[in-house]
């Protein structure tokens, strides 16, 4: 364990080859870092109870239960952002931990200064959104001629029949109400639903916002609920959304 100015950013080093944690801790204290190390998920996990991290980096694959399995616990528990660190032949492993709301991941074996980079990259792209604030679970949220329940999952259109959302489609619509009014460029909307993947990914969120238009929009080729602002990325119009009412 090691530490630095009480301001700079906390990262949490989960790895079971103390080789790599404790290098790697040294790496990010020399250069302005403050960092914990675990060996496995269960140590994480008790860490967590008592340190306030700001990114936690993750092995995928360790005794125990596995690096995956902590992501998910992370992704639905807390606010933190994950770095997955897996094998160069484990891709299929490193799609799951996208899917599972991994922020970013780097291939083993690594350069520090490689992994250093991402770390400041996601903490870059994180506090530089302002804080969104999600619909209350229990409140639903009119879209237009639409209403949209959080805890169900569920639009319902104007003609009173459900449509039914794919998780991409939930996850997008579900950023666009924390952040009404505010333009998401595509890297953020990626950050925000799915983990960053580099260049694969960047027309998926395209298409996702294209599907949901579809679904929503009375026009979708001229959309007035979520605009695009061209060489900025994608808005929801303010005047779009309203409290429908609480469920009942």
């Amino acid at each position: 364990m090691s530490h630095a100015s009480d301001s700079a950013p906390h990262i949490l080093i989960v790895d079971d080859h103390p080789d790599i944690r404790n290098l790697l801790a040294k790496y990010l204290v020399k250069n302005g870092m403050r960092a914990t190390v675990a060996a496995n998920a269960a140590a994480a996990r008790k860490l967590l109870v008592d340190h306030a991290f700001d990114l936690v980096v993750l092995d995928v694959m360790m005794p125990g239960e596995d690096g995956l399995s902590l992501c998910r616990h992370l992704s639905e528990a807390t606010d933190l952002l994950v770095i997955m660190l897996t094998a160069m032949a484990e891709e299929t492993d490193r799609i799951v931990g996208l899917e599972l709301g991994a922020d970013d991941y780097v291939t083993k074996p690594f350069n520090p200064r490689e992994l250093l980079a991402r770390i400041k990259a996601v903490l870059r792209r994180a506090r530089s959104l302002p804080p969104g604030k999600e619909p209350a679970p229990d409140m639903a949220v009119r879209l237009g001629d639409w209403v949209f329940y959080p805890d169900r999952r569920e639009l319902i259109g104007p003609d009173g029949a459900p449509a039914a959302l794919s998780t991409g489609e939930y996850k997008l619509l579900s950023v666009f109400l924390a952040h009404p009014g505010v333009v998401l460029d595509r890297d953020r909307l990626l950050d925000l639903t799915r983990g960053r993947d580099a260049a694969p990914f960047d027309r998926s969120i395209d298409n996702l916002v294209s599907r949901l238009r579809k679904k929503i929009e009375a026009d979708p080729k001229n959309p007035s609920l979520i605009k695009t602002v061209w060489g900025g990325g994608y808005v929801l119009a303010p005047a779009a959304m309203d409290p429908a009412g609480s469920e009942t």
